[in-house]
């Protein structure tokens, strides 16, 4: 029993502890994704625990960009520096090497969006956003005329969205 208990503190301690280290708004999904491709905590444990963290305001949800998103809170902050010894060295390397290579793809993830909505029959609008710390790059509406344009664009834009940004600025500053 008392195993189970340490392991548990361990295992919400390594949550915040990736949140501590990402230092920016996660989905559930995102978050899920790296503690599974490390084996951590297996999916449904895992899903209870952010539950708990919640209930508890060591996590919060935020919304951004009409999007639900989780960060620590301060007492999740607190609550890590008091007894972040706790998790294990080869728990805490392998996040910092995990994020080390995947950080560039969260930080795309969070900033680079896209969607469509059905309009009408035949009537699709494509929304294309890029956002920076908190700022509005770009916001672009299309108006198409077939789901598998929208999902084009949508796969374009997540693809290349930087190319297609700096394309834009230069055609619109062209004289």
């Amino acid at each position: 029993m008392y195993d189970n208990t340490l392991e548990l503190a361990e295992n919400k301690l390594l949550l915040l502890y990736v949140f501590n280290e990402i230092k920016l708004p996660v989905s559930n999904n995102q978050l899920t994704q790296i503690i599974l491709e490390n084996n951590f905590i297996n999916y449904f444990t895992l899903q209870q625990y952010i539950s708990e963290l919640v209930a508890s305001s060591f996590l919060e949800y935020i919304e951004t960009n009409k999007k639900h998103r989780l960060v620590i809170t301060n007492e999740g902050i607190r609550a890590l520096n008091l007894f972040i010894n706790r998790i294990s060295k080869t728990k805490k390397a392998t996040i910092d090497n995990y994020l080390k290579v995947q950080i560039d793809n969260i930080k795309k993830e969070i900033t680079i969006t896209s969607d469509y909505t059905i309009e009408k029959e035949n009537n699709f609008i494509v929304n294309l956003k890029a956002m920076e710390n908190d700022s509005i790059l770009i916001d672009i509406k299309l108006n198409v005329v077939s789901n598998k344009q929208a999902r084009a664009l949508c796969s374009k834009w997540q693809n290349n969205s930087s190319d297609l940004y700096s394309n834009i600025i230069q055609l619109l500053t062209r004289d």
